[in-house]
Protein backbone atom coordinates (compact mmCIF):
# COMPACT_ATOMS: atom_id res chain seq x y z
CA UNK A 1 0.00 0.00 0.00
CA UNK A 2 1.43 3.43 -0.89
CA UNK A 3 2.56 5.64 1.97
CA UNK A 4 1.01 8.72 0.35
CA UNK A 5 -1.97 8.95 -1.96
CA UNK A 6 -2.47 11.08 -5.05
CA UNK A 7 -5.18 13.02 -3.19
CA UNK A 8 -2.78 13.77 -0.34
CA UNK A 9 -0.21 15.05 -2.82
CA UNK A 10 -2.88 17.28 -4.39
CA UNK A 11 -3.78 18.57 -0.93
CA UNK A 12 -0.12 19.33 -0.16
CA UNK A 13 0.23 21.11 -3.49
CA UNK A 14 -2.80 23.27 -2.68
CA UNK A 15 -1.38 24.12 0.75
CA UNK A 16 1.93 25.08 -0.85
CA UNK A 17 0.04 27.02 -3.55
CA UNK A 18 1.67 24.98 -6.29
CA UNK A 19 -0.09 24.53 -9.60
CA UNK A 20 0.43 20.92 -10.65
CA UNK A 21 -1.07 18.96 -13.51
CA UNK A 22 -2.71 15.54 -13.19
CA UNK A 23 0.39 13.95 -14.72
CA UNK A 24 2.65 15.71 -12.21
CA UNK A 25 0.45 14.50 -9.35
CA UNK A 26 1.01 10.92 -10.46
CA UNK A 27 4.78 11.45 -10.75
CA UNK A 28 5.05 13.29 -7.43
CA UNK A 29 2.93 10.71 -5.62
CA UNK A 30 5.27 7.96 -6.82
CA UNK A 31 8.40 9.93 -5.89
CA UNK A 32 7.10 10.90 -2.45
CA UNK A 33 6.04 7.32 -1.82
CA UNK A 34 9.59 6.11 -2.49
CA UNK A 35 10.98 8.77 -0.14
CA UNK A 36 8.55 7.97 2.66
CA UNK A 37 9.17 4.23 2.34
CA UNK A 38 12.94 4.83 2.49
CA UNK A 39 12.57 6.90 5.65
CA UNK A 40 10.41 4.15 7.16
CA UNK A 41 13.12 1.57 6.38
CA UNK A 42 15.71 3.69 8.17
CA UNK A 43 13.39 3.81 11.17
CA UNK A 44 13.20 0.01 11.17
CA UNK A 45 16.98 -0.32 11.21
CA UNK A 46 17.45 2.06 14.12
CA UNK A 47 17.65 0.03 17.30
CA UNK A 48 17.45 1.06 20.94
CA UNK A 49 21.05 -0.02 21.58
CA UNK A 50 22.39 2.32 18.86
CA UNK A 51 22.77 5.90 20.11
CA UNK A 52 21.62 8.67 17.75
CA UNK A 53 24.47 10.54 16.11
CA UNK A 54 24.82 13.47 13.78
CA UNK A 55 28.13 12.28 12.30
CA UNK A 56 29.67 8.88 11.71
CA UNK A 57 33.02 10.00 13.12
CA UNK A 58 33.65 12.33 16.06
CA UNK A 59 34.29 15.94 15.14
CA UNK A 60 36.44 18.43 16.99
CA UNK A 61 36.78 22.11 16.29
CA UNK A 62 40.24 23.36 15.49
CA UNK A 63 40.74 26.90 16.64
CA UNK A 64 43.59 29.21 15.86
CA UNK A 65 44.80 31.96 18.09
CA UNK A 66 43.11 35.32 17.54
CA UNK A 67 45.75 37.78 16.46
CA UNK A 68 44.96 41.44 15.97
CA UNK A 69 46.33 42.64 12.65
CA UNK A 70 46.22 46.15 11.30
CA UNK A 71 43.50 46.84 8.74
CA UNK A 72 42.81 49.56 6.24
CA UNK A 73 42.08 53.06 7.36
CA UNK A 74 38.81 54.62 6.25
CA UNK A 75 40.68 56.73 3.70
CA UNK A 76 42.48 53.67 2.28
CA UNK A 77 39.26 51.68 2.03
CA UNK A 78 37.44 54.47 0.20
CA UNK A 79 40.37 55.25 -2.11
CA UNK A 80 39.34 52.57 -4.63
CA UNK A 81 35.62 53.33 -4.54
CA UNK A 82 33.99 54.79 -7.65
CA UNK A 83 32.12 57.24 -5.39
CA UNK A 84 32.32 58.16 -1.72
CA UNK A 85 30.25 60.56 0.36
CA UNK A 86 30.60 61.61 4.00
CA UNK A 87 33.23 58.95 4.65
CA UNK A 88 31.08 56.12 3.25
CA UNK A 89 30.70 54.23 -0.01
CA UNK A 90 28.10 55.87 -2.25
CA UNK A 91 25.89 53.36 -4.06
CA UNK A 92 22.82 53.76 -6.28
CA UNK A 93 19.47 53.89 -4.46
CA UNK A 94 17.50 50.68 -4.96
CA UNK A 95 14.59 51.28 -2.63
CA UNK A 96 11.89 53.90 -2.69
CA UNK A 97 11.40 56.68 -0.17
CA UNK A 98 8.80 54.81 1.92
CA UNK A 99 9.95 53.80 5.40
Amino acid sequence: MPAISRDEVAHLARLARLAVTDEELDVFAGQLDVILQSVARVGEVAADDIPPTSHAVPLTNVFREDVVRPGLSQQQALSGAPEAEDGRFRVPRILGEEQ
